[in-house]
């Protein structure tokens, strides 16, 4: 692989992933010459959704682009990151809140690994009020959320 692959890591539980996830990811795809979501496994922490639907659903929502590929990892995001030969971690922001977050994450991987760069990208506005969190819990009291998720995710799977 020449020194010019450009080769990003897009992590996150993506427990589910939403629109706003969808739109960071689907401009990035553009930006680099391969992006891997990478859905982070705790064993310490269950997630709402199994990782089989939520592999799933961002295979499918991301089937059109060639260069997205979905794994899924534990650990350090920057040893997954060295592993991957991945020199860009990409993250995206809806606010304030979230750049402070995201700024000490990647001052700390800086710390870790000095040749990881982050790119941060600002969800465009429409997809700003969007969290996993909030749709979890949408989901959760029998909301409809159908607009803040992709057309491929379907919360019928739940399986919790």
């Amino acid at each position: 692989m020449s020194d010019s692959f450009r080769r990003a890591v897009f992590p996150g539980s993506f427990d589910p992933i939403t629109r706003g996830h969808e739109n960071i990811l689907r401009r990035a795809a553009g930006l680099f010459d391969e992006v891997i979501v990478a859905i982070g496994v705790n064993q310490d922490k269950q997630g709402m959704f199994p990782l089989e639907h939520r592999m799933d659903w961002c295979r499918r929502t991301f089937a059109d682009l060639d260069n997205v590929r979905v794994d899924a990892f534990e650990g350090l995001t920057v040893d997954y990151c060295h592993a991957q030969q991945a020199g860009w971690l990409l993250r995206g922001v809806r606010n304030g809140g979230d750049f402070e977050y995201e700024r000490t994450i990647a001052q700390m991987t800086k710390h870790l690994d000095a040749t990881l760069e982050t790119m941060i990208l600002f969800t465009d506005p429409e997809f700003a009020a969007i969290s996993s969190s909030v749709v979890r819990d949408i989901a959760h009291h029998g909301g409809d959320v159908t607009r803040f998720v992709p057309d491929a995710v379907d919360l019928g799977q739940r399986g919790a």
